[in-house]
């Protein structure tokens, strides 16, 4: 319910508000229409202005009457380059962006008086500079606004933290919630510490933010989480880390969710799991059926996605279980093949041409065997209408030489007896890609009798990539199981986004998402959410209790997979941000309560 005039107003700060760089883009751009719904006209967004997003994503205004446009106003009289309007996304919110580069000729002071002030310590990173300007405006524009109005402001990470220690020392009539979606440390910390849990509770946090040299970013974090009148975080499984890495136990818990009514298709998302389906049918023969065949309709997709942290991401432990996975499959002697997408990000030169050649003579294969049916087509009809007899002519004398010879000609350019590649691009850094490395090691590099096959897909999935050619979320509810078996994993969408279209997942007790599911579902691996135990459990363990996940998944028939999908599909909705936002509003009623 919308509140009245009298009711605060919500500013919700961060550093991806139309400025998409990772994953606290969806959080705050799925959670605009429950916020819209509650908030209204009362709430507005601050993130910077970088003009190539905010072209695509931002419409200005031309109406500055409420207490947002008036600060805006007053911020251009003094020189700053801002801008008010809307964020062009569902719920079509207030958003002021500030250009971070209207102060950068006030750098020197605003550091000096960060040191002076609150010992933040700050470099020379040009990100960092950024960062302290904006933080910098963006306490000006807040000031400007609690002057008119009484205002909660919610700081999403360390990028815009750094306006909250003065914004408390000069006392500003300001509520603020702080919250951390990942501690800066955290992250460094688990890529390189496969005992990172055990050893939390000792870490120096200055030395090891000087050893990864982040010391300013931390020291902002640290600040920012101290100076919020409430902080929080995104899941229990981060809650450890914010007390031993930041050394506060934060106020509440936000969970994330989804827009959920956006990926519901009423009825529709099993026909759409079949078309899109048909798009990977298509890619995985141009893949593979040159070097040999297998059948599609006893083949299984399965993806993992993400950024490319090799272990923090379970990249490891889902290697591991393939490969015990595909000794299982082979021993029983199962005629259903499994092909597994890694789709990430790494630095390549190009797409393998190979690849690319193979898909271009599937193409021309297809178009031959569409002309060819078409002849057959139009001739066998007249046959028949002609026809004094009653048996089936050859159709073979309905082809013209010209498409049989086309047809041959074709297919023996296009079959090779080279496996088909475990990975679809030329990487920059073929020899020591830690993926390659053990696909290599394990043999498990598409031999014709591996019951699992590998595509290794270091890019993102668009429209526009010319082997798939289907937006991500298609992609997904084209696959059979979501892999996400995360080492750290703060929250983790991309179960989320599965679960969401229908598509069973696999997550993990260390992420927050699959700590959140064992606390709070039912019943999880009836409803296709299976959880794999990292917690205090050995990566031998781990992969064992994977491999005989997938392994039972396999085994099930359609049908069971078929009612499973159902089962997924209607568990999403306990994920809408409709439910969810009862933690952020009990965040908001404490900050309001707070004392100074």
């Amino acid at each position: 319910m919308p509140h009245s005039t009298a009711s605060p107003h919500l500013l919700e700060i961060a550093w991806e508000a139309c400025n998409q760089v990772g994953g606290i883009y969806t959080v705050i751009r799925s959670k605009v229409p429950a916020m819209m719904e509650y908030w209204g006209e009362q709430y507005c967004l601050v993130g910077p202005y970088f003009p190539q997003q905010a072209a695509a994503e931002f419409e200005p205004t031309d109406d500055y009457s409420d207490v947002f446009g008036k600060a805006v106003l007053q911020l251009r009289e003094e020189g700053v380059e801002v801008y008010y309007g809307t964020w062009l996304v569902t719920g079509r919110p207030r958003i002021v962006l500030i250009n971070p580069s209207s102060a950068f000729h006030q750098l020197n002071e605003i550091r000096h008086q960060l040191w002076e002030n609150h010992h933040l310590p700050t470099s020379e990173e040009y990100l960092l500079h950024q960062v302290l300007a904006f933080g910098e405006l963006t306490k000006r524009f807040i000031k400007l606004v609690a002057n008119m109005s009484k205002v909660v402001a919610h700081f999403h990470e360390w990028m815009v933290g750094s306006a909250i220690p003065d914004l408390r020392r000069e006392q500003v009539p300001v509520k603020i919630v702080f919250t951390t979606h990942a501690t800066l440390l955290g992250r460094y910390l688990a890529m390189n510490d496969p005992n990172f849990y055990d050893q939390l509770t000792a870490v120096d946090w200055q030395k090891e933010a000087r050893h990864f040299n982040i010391e300013p970013a931390v020291s902002i974090e640290r600040a920012a989480a101290h100076g919020a009148h409430v902080f929080t975080t995104v899941s229990e499984v981060t809650v450890r880390e914010c007390i031993y890495l930041l050394d506060r136990i934060p106020d509440t818990v936000l969970p994330n969710g989804l827009n959920i009514r956006r990926f519901t298709a009423m009825h529709e998302f099993q026909n759409l799991h079949l078309t899109y389906k048909e798009k990977i049918h298509r890619f995985v023969m141009s893949h593979f059926f040159q070097s040999f065949p297998f059948a599609l309709d006893k083949t299984l997709y399965f993806f993992t996605s993400g950024r490319f942290e090799y272990r923090n991401k379970g990249f490891d432990l889902t290697l591991e279980a393939l490969a015990r996975l595909n000794y299982r499959m082979k021993k029983a002697r199962m005629d259903t093949t499994v092909v597994m997408f890694f789709i990430t990000k790494q630095p390549f030169h190009s797409i393998n041409p190979e690849v690319l050649h193979s898909k271009a003579l599937m193409e021309e294969i297809r178009e031959t065997v569409e002309a060819i049916s078409n002849q057959v087509g139009e001739r066998l009809f007249y046959e028949a209408a002609a026809s004094t007899e009653y048996k089936l002519p050859n159709l073979e004398n309905f082809v013209d030489d010209y498409w049989k010879l086309r047809y041959r000609r074709t297919l023996q350019s296009w079959k090779t007896h080279h496996l088909p590649s475990v990975v679809t691009h030329n990487l920059v850094n073929d020899k020591s890609d830690e993926i390659l490395e053990f696909l290599r090691t394990a043999n498990l590099v598409n031999n014709a009798d591996d019951r699992v096959k590998i595509v290794y897909h270091p890019d993102f999935i668009s429209p526009t990539n010319p082997l798939f050619g289907m937006e991500y979320g298609q992609f997904v509810r084209g696959c059979h199981l979501g892999v996400f078996p995360s080492y750290y994993e703060p929250w983790g969408y991309t179960p989320l986004e599965c679960v969401a279209s229908g598509i069973p997942a696999v997550t993990s007790d260390l992420s927050g998402f699959g700590d959140y599911v064992k606390k709070h579902v039912k019943k999880y691996t009836d409803k296709g959410i299976y959880v794999i135990n990292r917690h205090e459990k050995g990566f031998e363990e781990s992969a064992e209790q994977l491999a005989k996940h997938l392994m039972d998944f396999v085994e099930f028939s359609r049908r069971e997979r078929i009612a499973q999908r159902n089962k997924v599909e209607s568990s999403s909705e306990m994920f809408d941000w409709k439910k969810l936002l009862v933690h952020y509003e009990r965040a908001y009623h404490l900050a309001l309560n707070a004392d100074e």
